[in-house]
């Protein structure tokens, strides 16, 4: 079975009253009950985690870098200025795949730059909640791939 970490950056706890123009009416809830039932259908165990701080997130990520094979991240507004959450991630040496509700690049010119991306496995965005669904398959092919 594998193991993935799954993490939630600053306000997708509010997802369903947030700019449901933007995001969407489907809650944080909501996305971690799909990944659930498609990480059971995989064989893959989740430990999701949610926080609006930045240091939250990398606590979380070096306390379970033992017990994760890879991360699936949507870093939300951290995406485009955390080198400290960007470290965190590349100090794991773990598949990172970065997911997004929305197609940043459709969005404000400020969205359109990652700095998680460079240390990414890859990115998948615009899809609405299925972002998270294809990232949780990207993830567990990689992770097919790699034990051969």
């Amino acid at each position: 079975m594998y193991r993935v970490l799954v993490l939630h950056g600053p306000n997708l706890n509010w997802l369903g009253k947030r700019e449901p123009e933007v995001y969407g009416h489907t809650t944080l809830a909501e996305i971690n009950e799909q990944l659930t039932n498609l990480a059971s259908e995989l064989g893959v165990t989740l430990k999701i985690f949610q926080s609006n701080s930045e240091g939250a997130l990398i606590d979380t990520i070096q306390a379970e870098a033992e017990w994760a094979q890879a991360i699936l991240i949507n870093p939300g507004a951290y995406t485009h200025y955390s080198y400290a959450l960007r470290d965190a991630l590349a100090s794991v040496a773990h598949p990172v795949v970065e997911v997004h509700l929305s197609n940043v690049h459709r969005r404000e010119e400020f969205r359109h730059h990652s700095v998680i991306a460079p240390i990414a496995t890859g990115q998948i965005m615009g899809f609405g909640v299925d972002s998270y669904l294809l990232g949780l398959r990207a993830i567990w092919s990689l992770l097919c791939e790699k034990k051969g």
